[in-house]
């Protein structure tokens, strides 16, 4: 038997076992699927503030520590979605673990002595292997705690726990567009949230921040959330998700509370972006990696307040466009002086990531730590950004 072949009876083992798999027994069964083969591995996660990666705890092992994502090899296979070798000692591959796109962590891989760490079935194999537990943790984690909490460095407050549960994944690829998006403060969010949903050609986006702070501007934009999703799952066109969330909100609440928000639509057949723009900051269209409009057409009042507008924005987008959606908390971030991070600074980072080739998912990361660094102490506001790239390209780089 090869290599080749005890690489896949070990994914049809893993595949098996997975029917009755308690998520906090993932760990030692990939060990014990893999023990054939010589090989042994160690799962982390990316944290949820995405600074860290912490492993998957084993019964009767010590926990290795939390291993840096900006200070770290294992992190720049993590941030460029690629295998890297390690020399050690032990010599060791870390290889992405992503569910579909969405990048959750790594596989640290320790081959059996004496083969080398360039060998390809051994590189073949941890491709398949990391691709079933990106897909198992993610469909395990609705049935216990260990996953949630591995990710964790403190307690989440009760309106991210929330708002957590109703947000779609972080990143999401076909093969000639990319969908990403990053909110913070992620233990204590408020407002903010960002929804999307692919229809044959058509991807249809949100990005939402609803009036207030905690639990009671949670409780406004999931309301909205539903509303919005109802209405699209209908058929409703984008002024018909409008109105949606306009009569469920005011249905639901009579003190004038509201939720800003831009909805759109995107045809990656034709380019043709069709927006909404409720009370909410334009976004901003890169193009050939230079920020060259904001996109202010479509006005209306925030959802919750009854509008008879019904204009739709239209515009056309290039192969290689960048569309960048965020909240008022990313430009309105202050740093000790007083000074905001503005649209200007937003814009002139986010050229300069695009720049560097960057995966989609890693230009919001560090454009929401700079954020977040810009900032004299916590946040005050939920910053939430949602990048879109039209771009065969950008969708293969998010593939380890």
């Amino acid at each position: 038997m090869t290599a080749d072949d005890l690489w896949l009876r070990a994914l049809a083992d893993l595949t098996a076992r997975s029917h009755r798999l308690p998520p906090d027994d993932l760990t030692d069964a990939v060990n014990t699927v893999l023990r054939p083969l010589g090989v042994a591995v160690t799962i982390y996660l990316v944290d949820v503030e995405q600074r860290d990666l912490r492993p998957l705890p084993q019964p009767g092992r010590p926990a290795p520590d939390p291993l840096p994502i900006d200070a770290s090899l294992a992190g720049r296979a993590f941030t460029q979605v690629e295998m890297h070798a390690g020399q050690g000692p032990p010599p060791r591959l870390w290889v992405p673990l992503v569910d579909g796109t969405d990048r959750l962590g790594l596989l640290e891989v320790f081959p059996p002595a004496g083969l080398e760490l360039t060998d390809a079935a051994l590189r073949g194999g941890c491709r398949l292997i990391a691709g079933l537990i990106g897909h198992l943790m993610t469909s395990k984690s609705a049935y216990g705690d260990g996953l949630h909490r591995a990710r964790r460095s403190r307690p989440m407050g009760v309106s991210a726990e929330l708002l957590w549960q109703l947000l779609p994944p972080l990143t999401f690829a076909t093969p000639d567009a990319t969908i990403s998006a990053v909110l913070e403060p992620c233990y204590e969010v408020g407002g903010d949230a960002f929804d999307y949903s692919l229809n044959g050609n058509r991807i249809t986006l949100a990005i939402l921040d609803g009036v207030g702070h905690g639990l009671p501007a949670v409780l406004t934009t999931s309301v909205a959330l539903a509303a919005m999703r109802a209405a699209r799952r209908s058929g409703e066109n984008l002024a018909g998700l409008g109105r949606a969330v306009d009569a469920a909100v005011a249905g639901q609440w009579r003190d004038g509370r509201f939720v800003t928000a831009v909805l759109a639509e995107f045809d990656t057949g034709s380019g043709l972006l069709r927006y909404v723009n409720a009370g909410h900051p334009p976004p901003l269209l890169l193009r050939r990696g230079r920020a060259v409009q904001a996109l202010d057409g479509g006005r209306r009042l925030p959802l919750g307040l009854a509008d008879d507008r019904s204009d739709v924005a239209r515009t056309r987008l290039e192969p290689g466009d960048r569309l960048l959606l965020h909240t008022d908390g990313v430009t309105e971030a202050r740093d000790a002086a007083g000074r905001m991070f503005g649209l200007a600074r937003l814009a002139d980072l986010a050229e300069r990531y695009v720049a560097s080739g960057l995966p989609t998912p890693e230009t919001l990361r560090r454009l929401s730590h700079a954020v977040s660094g810009h900032q004299d102490g916590p946040l005050r506001d939920d910053a939430t950004l949602l990048l879109v790239e039209w771009s065969p390209e950008a969708s293969a780089r998010l593939e380890p």
